[in-house]
C-alpha cells in the first residue's frame, strides 16, 4: 500500500470525482427547461462531494471537525437532490 499524501491519493475522492463527471456527461441528457434547476443542482452535487473529501482531508488532524464536514455534507446534498427530483417527477406526470 501506497503512502497517501495528498486527497487526491484517497480512493474515495478518487471514484468521487469519476462519479462526478459520469453525473455531468449524463446530466447533458436533462430536460432543456431544468437546466437552472435539477440539471444545475445535480452538478453542483457532484463537485460538492470532492470539495467536502479535500476540506475534510484538510482538517484530518481534528478528528471531530473532520467527521462532522463530512456528515453534515452528505446530509445535505441527500435532502436537495431528493427535494427536486420529487418536482421533477411531478411536472413530468402531469
Amino acid at each position: 500500500m501506497s503512502k497517501i499524501e495528498s486527497f487526491k491519493d484517497l480512493i474515495v475522492y478518487q471514484k468521487a470525482y469519476k462519479l462526478a463527471m459520469e453525473i455531468f456527461e449524463i446530466s447533458k441528457s436533462f430536460p432543456k427547461e431544468e437546466k437552472y434547476s435539477l440539471t444545475d443542482q445535480v452538478r453542483r452535487s457532484s463537485r460538492s462531494v470532492t470539495s467536502c473529501i479535500a476540506e475534510s482531508w484538510a482538517k484530518r488532524r481534528y478528528e471531530k471537525s473532520f467527521v462532522n464536514k463530512l456528515t453534515d455534507s452528505l446530509g445535505e446534498e441527500k435532502a436537495e437532490v431528493r427535494v427536486k427530483a420529487k418536482r421533477l417527477i411531478k411536472a413530468e406526470s402531469r
